[in-house]
């Protein structure tokens, strides 16, 4: 028999032995997520007669938590480190405390004694031939709290899975060992509702194959994973590892081929979920447990390539300010992990810190996209570290804009009907333009009419709708042109193109007007190089059309692919015809009309060439 199995056996109690040996006024911590000891919290709160003022830190936990009870007050005083649905209340009633804290920091707090800790309770799982238990599910700050802990109490669950990496305590650590064999507590998996579907495929679009991913739990989450199946060579380096990165694993999409530390790995500092995910994990060669102060530290973040961090938030301002631990002055979750992955993903190569969040709460009464956070709200993310902001209706990329950008970008993404309220406020702070245009309450962006050109080279450029936030690009264009194309397009020389002439063409209702913008290049560095538009005479039903290609982009089929998709739009719109007035010498423009698939007629109005086409039969 090995000398660590004898003294494992003299180790062995009872729940309410080992609790007995927990002192009034002690610092207790108790272990994380799934991985709470459920056992030895019940037997503390049995033993509540004999105990007072007993501290209990913790961060989120999935079991419940009777000592933030009423009744329990003069016994027990809970310190959350991230707030949970089961301690919420009592800390919102203040019967219990919440320290704001960065996740990677709160190991220090532990290690330094500036949160000493007197016993740990925590769950293992059973020793392996060499007296190493796995701390399974949860490594997180229960590592560094069972290390820096005065005495480690600890449940050894057969049903606890054996993850590797960083994660294992030697039974000479543990001073009680109490067996249990119980299944592991799991999380519920909601089914993704409309709006997280949107949001889910908005941030989609922003992960390209060879990223790294960090992201939470929850429907958006979920459905960000669910639109992910055609991309190839994902990782994953994150806090929580879910069912949803589990199902990309099985399907080899998520393989961690390309990551530039920890290749071949997953890399994770717990896991919440199904037992199946629990059962996936174990004794898996793939996946890597570390504590946090090693998966949040920024800096091993930012050695990632394109890693991509998803984190939620609860309302942004118009200035980029983003709340994510308060509605208004109440607490409602924490810090968490948030700031880490957003500083780290910053920094790394290609890197992608996203916030993201419905546009509305409370059935719509609600606009999370705010012109001032509300009174008491705490900002998590500050307006200098915020990158892309993403709700149902689009995402916004504000790092490096400026205010009046800022404020542009997020109304933009905002729910419809409160984009007009938003931009009085945002007038009324001087954040904008004084004259700037409201879209209608009715207008909604046409997501279907984005497209794909693929040029003869191989080049893809972005088609999609012209969107008010793109003033900047269009007078970008505007000055690179020739005097020659501007002529050809607006019949004069056009010495510039200012904010009341620019939103002219780029706020628009998309029914009886269509601009489509082609982009070349990813943001934050696109660049516009071509647009072609009509606007409809709601009493003929007809719309006149007219296009504009960037000097060095002409002569490569944007214009044609733009008439023809335009010509789509507008038969889907019920549009009776299009018309175009071209100049005499502009020779480009005129075989343009004849490459629509509709046989134009002309005529001479003006010295100009007044082309119709018909569209409806």
């Amino acid at each position: 028999m090995p000398d660590w199995l004898q003294r494992y056996k003299e180790k062995i109690k009872t729940p309410s032995q080992a609790v007995s040996t927990i002192r009034r006024g002690d610092k207790v911590f108790i272990g994380s997520g799934a991985a709470e000891p459920q056992t030895l919290v019940k037997s503390l709160i049995e033993s509540a007669g004999r105990l007072a003022d007993t501290r209990i830190m913790h961060i989120m936990t999935l079991g419940v938590a009777p000592y933030t009870e009423e009744k329990f007050t003069d016994q027990f005083r809970h310190n959350a480190f991230f707030i949970g649905a089961n301690t919420r209340k009592a800390v919102a009633e203040g019967r219990a405390d919440y320290t704001p804290v960065f996740l990677s920091e709160i190991p220090a707090l532990f290690r330094t004694g500036q949160a000493p800790i007197d016993v740990a309770l925590i769950q293992v799982s059973l020793p392996d031939r060499h007296g190493f238990c796995s701390y399974g599910v949860s490594t997180d700050v229960v590592k560094s709290a069972s290390e820096s802990a005065v005495k480690v109490i600890a449940e050894i669950n057969p049903q606890m899975p054996r993850a590797l990496g960083d994660c294992f305590i030697n039974m000479d650590d543990i001073d009680i060992a109490v067996p249990v064999n119980e299944p592991l507590l799991c999380a519920k998996r909601d089914r993704a509702d409309d709006v997280a579907r949107r949001i889910g495929k908005n941030i989609a679009d922003l992960i390209e194959d060879g990223s790294t991913m960090q992201m939470g739990i929850g429907t958006i989450p979920d459905s960000v994973l669910y639109n992910l199946t055609d991309k190839k060579d994902l990782g994953v380096h994150t806090e929580m590892f879910s069912d949803g990165l589990m199902e990309l694993a099985q399907k080899g999409i998520i393989n961690n081929s390309k990551k530039s530390i920890h290749q071949g790995k997953t890399v994770a500092s717990f896991c919440m979920g199904s037992k199946e995910l629990y059962e996936f994990v174990d004794d898996n060669p793939a996946i890597e447990f570390h504590p946090t102060e090693y998966t949040n530290d920024p800096f091993i973040v930012a050695q990632n390539d394109k890693m991509v961090a998803i984190n939620s938030a609860i309302e942004v301002d118009l200035t980029g300010q983003v709340c994510a631990d308060s509605l208004g002055s109440m607490f409602y979750s924490g810090i968490g992990g948030q700031v880490d992955f957003v500083r780290g993903s910053a920094r790394s190569k290609g890197g992608k810190p996203i916030i993201a969040m419905p546009a509305t709460a409370k059935d719509d009464a609600i606009s999370r996209i705010s012109v001032r956070l509300q009174e008491g709200a705490g900002v998590v993310t500050t307006r200098g570290d915020v990158h892309y902001v993403v709700t149902e209706y689009g995402a916004a990329y504000l790092h490096g804009k400026n205010i009046r950008e800022r404020a542009m970008a997020l109304i933009n993404i905002a729910h419809p009907k409160f984009r007009a309220e938003l931009l009085k406020g945002a007038k009324k702070l001087n954040y904008v333009y004084a004259d700037q245009k409201p879209t209608p309450e009715t207008t909604v962006y046409p997501e279907e009419f984005e497209t794909t050109m693929v040029e003869k080279d191989g080049t893809k450029l972005l088609v999609r709708p012209i969107e008010p936030t793109d003033e900047e690009m269009l007078s970008d264009m505007f000055y690179d042109l020739s005097d020659q194309t501007i002529i050809n397009r607006f019949f004069s020389m056009l010495k510039s193109m200012p904010h009341r002439r620019l939103q002219e063409f780029c706020v628009i209702d998309y029914e009886d007007e269509m601009s489509l913008v082609v982009l070349h290049g990813k943001r934050p560095k696109q660049k516009m190089v071509g647009v072609g538009s009509y606007h409809m005479n709601p009493s003929t039903k007809r719309a006149e059309i007219a296009f504009l290609v960037a000097d060095d982009w002409q002569g490569r089929g944007i214009g044609t692919y733009l008439m023809k998709e335009l010509v789509k739009i507008a038969r889907a719109k019920r549009i009776r015809g299009l018309t175009a007035e071209v100049l005499r010498d502009n020779v480009a423009m005129i075989a343009l009309m004849h490459k629509a698939g509709v046989t134009p007629r002309s005529s001479i109005v003006n010295g100009s060439y007044l082309f119709t086409m018909d569209l409806q039969d």
